[in-house]
């Protein structure tokens, strides 16, 4: 039988197939060979009468997170805050680097709307994201139409309402909902596991909550990829490699000063870089001394 494993949770992996659960383990040999199924994998596996089933061989998988590990994802509602926390674009372009990296679409999704007396400043900026080709979601109703026959992954930092939205969507997930750490602003991690639940005719994740994002871009030439007005308007700069940062003839310095590039997305696009070049060094400084 081939099912997909919609939840993993102490050596047991849960396989969907025709509407029934089956409870398996994975065979020795996934061990041996350097194979771990996942939430979200589609497998081949056996399941006696009355008796524990086994995974057998897992498909071929499209794209994978490593925290959370789930796979075959479609698309990923990233959820911001838009007060408490307050909305951070460094931390929203993360999250769009890694997606772009992995290659799945992002739903930029705000919460606690109701929270700003002037929600002008905050409608800007969603449309200067749209500009730029991503979905902006301001409100619950405009968001349960994305859901349908997507396998959907839900992200964003600890405290920005992913729990509340979640419960919502899916009361009998009940997850729990951590308040604000008002001496830290950030919210208490509350999300254990990850698993599948049906919503919307679709499949939702939720996931572990972030206090840091780690991402696995390495290289200038990947994160300008990650950055699709950047992409689109080096393909003008003078040198097919250029960072835009001290290189001549840049097109896309060119076009942060015109306003064509919005400025604190150029801003970002350069934080992430250092960071790149840093941990670049580090790790030559580290490999000479071995």
């Amino acid at each position: 039988m081939q099912g997909r494993i919609v939840k993993a949770l102490a050596g047991f992996y849960y396989v969907e197939y025709q509407g029934h659960l089956y409870q398996t383990r994975a065979r020795g040999n996934f061990r041996q060979k350097g194979q771990t199924p996942y939430v979200g994998d589609w497998v081949e596996f056996s399941a006696p009468e009355h008796s524990e089933g086994y995974i057998l061989a897992i498909k071929e998988r499209h794209n994978a997170l490593v925290r959370p590990p789930i796979v075959n994802i479609d698309q990923a509602v990233v959820v911001m805050s838009a007060k408490e926390p307050d909305f951070n674009a460094n931390l929203l372009d993360r999250f769009l680097v890694l997606l772009a990296y992995k290659k799945i679409k992002p739903l930029v999704y705000i919460s606690k709307l109701d929270l700003l007396t002037d929600q002008g400043e905050m409608r800007e900026i969603a449309e200067r994201y749209r500009q730029i080709g991503y979905e902006f979601i301001l409100s619950y109703e405009d968001l349960l139409p994305h859901l349908s026959h997507q396998v959907t992954v839900f992200m964003g930092q600890t405290g920005v309402g992913k729990s509340t939205l979640l419960n919502k969507l899916a009361p009998e997930l009940q997850l729990e909902t951590g308040e604000i750490s008002e001496s830290l602003g950030r919210g208490k991690h509350t999300t254990r596991a990850v698993s599948l639940f049906h919503v919307n005719q679709g499949l939702i994740a939720d996931t572990p909550g972030f206090s840091a994002l780690d991402y696995e871009v390495t290289t200038s030439e990947e994160l300008n990829q990650a950055f699709p007005e950047l992409a689109q308007v080096s393909l003008a700069c003078k040198f097919r490699t250029c960072t835009h940062t001290h290189e001549p003839a840049c097109a896309v310095k060119q076009a942060v000063e015109t306003g064509e590039i919005w400025h604190q997305r150029y801003d970002n696009y350069l934080q992430l870089l250092s960071e790149i070049e840093n941990r670049r060094e580090t790790y030559k400084k580290v490999s000479k001394k071995k």
